[in-house]
């Protein structure tokens, strides 16, 4: 099935600084030639089916139909003039990722998980705003496209440094809050609002003497309760705790927290065995990529579908919701489709579009749809 779009710009507000709010512009820039820009344009700007729905245009206008993402994977601009609407520099990536970080922090829940592609300088870059919004940071991923990236056709001594076969997937969390306070400063106060001692938190837990070091602790070391910690901590405040500050451990003030509402507050996360934040992963090759007629690659830096997959089946779940902000060729939402989750993108450039419409396509497998 294939919907028709019929989306109009809708010019976003940010702050100035001055607490003034302003129509965001994007920085300047100046296009990159390209292996191929088509002359034809899509029959639609928009498609979906039960597991996807990707749409040609810019990702501001439609988040607010999108469900509430479990996933969010951008790879948008890198400061390098890689496609029509990148920077020129990466000075000017905190400018134009900040609407998007904006709309993605009202979007998200605690459950969300932010992963970031981008080059080493460009994460620096957009950290700070992302960090303003309240992503908070939770590992950076290294990938090592390695030697063969270069092939040794770099001129060092012009370039001036070590050459680069690397990028950077940072992985990001909304930070839950209850109240002003983060989930670490607000179990402590919780405690200490009870009147007993701080070691009575083992005993609550079953413990020795984790509870306290991990789970009241207010630094680094910090753990998350786990679900059933949680209840017992809870539990054992409400009861041995003063009367006079009952409920214990409630976020509206009557009714405690359960151990499902805490296990809603943080992220999804499953790593698999033996996968460290280093990806020994070459270029894009062969049949999975994406080249014109004359056998140029169509995307100067199309990422792998493994990668994809590896970051979305950590993060959520079967039937969980994923979006692509900057389609692109849409691998993304080729992984999310596979892991049977629901992917919603966007792609600017109608090339792309078309070209990450047809693998789409092509991977529903039903010849009657025509193309884009």
């Amino acid at each position: 099935m294939k919907l028709k779009s019929k989306c109009r710009s809708n010019p976003l507000t940010v702050p100035d600084g001055k607490g003034i709010l302003s129509k965001f512009r994007p920085p300047s820039t100046v296009g990159r030639g390209r292996a191929v820009t088509l002359a034809t344009t899509p029959k639609f700007d928009s498609w979906y089916d039960d597991s996807a729905c990707v749409t040609l245009g810019d990702s501001l206008d439609h988040y607010a139909k999108w469900e509430t993402p479990v996933v969010i994977v951008s790879d948008g601009g890198y400061g390098v003039l890689g496609f029509e609407g990148d920077t020129s520099d990466h000075a000017g990536l905190p400018g134009w990722y900040e609407p998007h970080v904006i709309a993605w922090s009202k979007a998200a829940t605690p459950q969300t998980t932010l992963w970031f592609w981008n080059s080493e300088i460009g994460w620096a870059a957009v950290h700070p705003v992302l960090e303003k919004h309240g992503w908070r940071y939770q590992n950076c991923n290294i990938w090592n496209k390695g030697k063969g990236h270069i092939a040794g056709n770099v001129n060092t001594q012009k370039i001036r440094r070590f050459p680069v076969v690397t990028e950077v997937c940072v992985q990001y969390i909304l930070e839950a809050r209850i109240g002003k306070k983060n989930l670490k400063e607000w179990l402590l106060s919780e405690w200490k609002r009870t009147g007993l001692p701080l070691r009575n938190a083992n005993e609550a837990c079953g413990v020795a003497d984790a509870a306290v070091r991990k789970y009241l602790d207010q630094g680094h070391l910090w753990y998350y309760p786990p679900p059933e910690m949680f209840q017992k901590l809870q539990e054992y405040a409400n009861i041995h705790g003063s009367p006079l500050g009952r409920p214990y451990f409630s976020a509206d003030g009557e009714t405690p927290v359960t151990s499902q509402e805490w296990a809603r507050m943080r992220p999804k996360f499953r790593c698999p065995h033996g996968v460290t934040n280093v990806w020994e992963r070459g270029p894009v090759n062969g049949a999975e990529r994406i080249k014109t007629t004359a056998g140029r690659a169509v995307h100067l830096n199309q990422k792998p579908i493994d990668l994809m997959v590896r970051i979305i089946e950590a993060s959520s779940d079967i039937g969980d919701v994923v979006w692509e902000p900057f389609g692109g060729l849409f691998t993304a939402t080729l992984a999310a489709r596979r892991l049977q989750r629901k992917a919603y993108s966007c792609e600017i450039d109608s090339t792309y579009f078309q070209y990450g419409g047809k693998r789409l396509i092509q991977e529903q497998a039903q010849s009657n749809l025509p193309g884009f």
